[in-house]
């Protein structure tokens, strides 16, 4: 399930936890707000069991799915520009947004298709740690103090560790694969995100 899906069965976005290394879960206090026994719900949600404190535990087969649903954010460009290095977390940010917008020139220059994403092929540690870092939005967006600021220094360092280890084109005379088309969408999302410039 997406985290959509999930919140509108919790009645709230649910908060993911762990590194998304192995597995991708969340975890859920809904039913104790809701005063609705907790197997309630838990029925109601594949791959989902209730703690001994009352939360709900939900793991979901493919983190990739949330791509599906991952909003844009209109968040200010606020960031420093200089000095443009890994100490400034404004370039650290900024960057990010320039990467993600180049990987998206260069699939269109190189033919990564943009139809027939395949989330399940999204399964590098590194593209997990963007995705782990992603499905916190849902539960920032309705927050009173939602953190912006840090949150997009941790999504644009887990980026960054994806656009380099990770590769979102084909290299030399490989052809475009399903893994490729599915990074593009994940750059997509960071761009979307990330405030910034289109190059730097």
């Amino acid at each position: 399930m997406t985290p959509g899906q999930l919140a509108e069965v919790l009645g709230e976005p649910p908060v993911p936890e762990g590194t998304w290394e192995r597995e991708a879960v969340y975890v859920s206090a809904a039913a104790l707000r809701r005063g609705i026994p907790p197997e309630v719900l838990a029925a109601r949600i594949r791959g989902c069991e209730v703690l001994r404190n009352g939360f709900l535990r939900i793991v979901v087969d493919v983190p990739g799915a949330l791509l599906d649903e991952t909003p844009a954010l209109d968040l200010p460009d606020v960031w420093p520009d200089l000095p443009r290095t890994w100490d400034n977390p404004g370039f650290v940010v900024r960057y990010g947004h320039a990467r993600a917008a180049a990987v998206l020139r260069w699939a269109r220059d190189l033919g990564v298709p943009a139809a027939g994403f395949r989330p399940e092929v999204l399964d590098d540690v590194r593209d997990r740690a963007v995705l782990r870092v992603l499905a916190e939005i849902p539960g920032r967006l309705v927050s009173r103090d939602p953190g912006w600021e840090p949150y997009l220094v941790r999504l644009a360092l887990a980026y960054h560790d994806a656009h380099e280890l990770a590769p979102a084109v084909p290299k030399g005379d490989e052809a475009p694969a399903p893994v490729h088309a599915a990074r593009v969408r994940l750059a997509a999302a960071v761009r979307g995100v990330l405030p910034g410039p289109e190059r730097l």
